[in-house]
């Protein structure tokens, strides 16, 4: 099969609709191919001497999306290289914006179809803008193609570029909601990225101040399944969310007040109070998929914290013992559990059965994104060498 060469940049839209038109017309036969070809080149020449490159642009996309299936990959990426590039052709920003959305509603109309390659053609669009906001609209719909088509994994990695772009953008708070929360979700699903789902989702609800109480009531949900991830995680024990309005809402909520007040025993109190809670609440519990031995794990490692943290410098084992409610031989381990998972600094005085502690994790910190600039590059990525 033929493969696209432009000789120029204006010869090379005329070879796209050419090729893709001869394809896409190919089984209906000369007699009928051949002026539905020739009235598409001089709709397309037309368009290029005119400057209308939206109509140029709907005109090619339609073309080359009816021939997706029939090329190889190597021609498909030629193709919409050329029907991307239609975006440097305008000064006009609206134009651009407009370009834009029609080249990405027909790569996303079947996400399952060679999903990868249509995320390469979208991050070759990305990196052809200059107009922020297009740059943000793109990202989204990059996530919401790597979603659909299952191919998630290639666009992971640039999760850790985000403060970067969110610089150059300079999108405003209802955009950066709808970012957070769509990395949060991407990532919840992948078990070994759970911290950083917890992290973007914990952004997403630092996005709301306690004006509106309208609008802060739509973080609800997402505020009680913070909650809920920051329980659950084994390796998560700082958190800010008892300093966020989308958060404290929760304490007089009628659905949700039983779920804010086990975030407060998780922060501020110890594991006698949460043994007590689970006492009164286990069904609640258990309907959120906590495990009560999993739930004690963490209490008894925030209890030493919390008993590192007092000021005195010393905890004894006795003292150990009986909030974490373990015996007596049990102190040591405990210790080296919280030594391991970096919440304390201490050494064991075991001749005075007496912890020494230099340093105890504070539970609390504010860990927004930060907002720095940067350009999208994608080398690093699973799918591309």
């Amino acid at each position: 099969m033929a493969t696209v060469v432009p000789t120029s940049e204006e010869d090379a839209a005329l070879s796209v609709v050419r090729f893709a038109s001869e394809l896409a017309w190919a089984d209906a036969g000369p007699e009928v191919a051949e002026p539905q070809v020739s009235r598409l080149c001089v709709e397309a020449e037309e368009f290029i001497v005119m400057g209308k490159w939206l109509e140029l642009a709907s005109l090619m996309i339609t073309s080359a999306e009816l021939i997706f299936s029939k090329v190889s990959e190597k021609d498909i990426e030629s193709i919409f290289t050329i029907i991307c590039n239609l975006v440097t052709k305008t000064e006009n920003p609206d134009e651009v914006m407009e370009i834009v959305k029609v080249i990405t509603t027909k790569i996303l109309q079947q996400p399952n179809e060679k999903p990868a390659v249509r995320l390469k053609i979208m991050i070759s669009l990305y990196n052809l803008l200059e107009t922020p906001y297009c740059q943000f609209y793109v990202y989204m719909k990059l996530l919401n193609l790597a979603v659909d088509g299952k191919v998630t994994e290639h666009i992971i990695p640039s999760f850790n570029k985000i403060d970067n772009f969110l610089k150059d953008w300079k999108i405003g708070i209802p955009e950066q909601r709808e970012l957070f929360l769509a990395v949060s979700n991407i990532l919840k699903e992948n078990k070994s990225m759970s911290k950083d789902a917890f992290k973007f989702l914990t952004s997403y609800l630092a996005t709301f101040s306690g004006d509106d109480s309208h609008v802060l009531s739509e973080a609800k949900e997402e505020a009680a399944r913070a909650i809920v991830e920051f329980v659950r995680a084994p390796d998560v024990f700082q958190c800010d969310l008892l300093d966020l309005p989308a958060v404290t809402q929760l304490e007089k909520d009628a659905k949700y007040a039983l779920l804010y007040q086990l975030l407060k025993i998780f922060l501020t109190q110890r594991l006698d109070a949460y043994l007590d809670y689970h006492a009164a609440n286990s069904t609640l519990l258990k309907s959120y998929g906590l495990v009560h031995e999993e739930c004690i794990a963490k209490m008894r490692l925030l209890s030493l914290v919390d008993l590192s943290s007092d000021g005195s410098g010393q905890i004894p084992y006795e003292l150990i013992r009986d909030t974490l409610q373990i015996s007596d031989d049990e102190v040591e381990l405990w210790v080296v559990r919280g030594l391991t998972a970096n919440l304390i600094d201490c050494k064991m005085d075991q001749m005075n059965q007496v912890v020494v502690v230099r340093y105890a994790l504070p539970l609390f910190f504010v860990s927004l994104s930060s907002l720095l600039c940067g350009h999208m590059d994608f080398n690093s990525c699973t799918y591309w060498p």
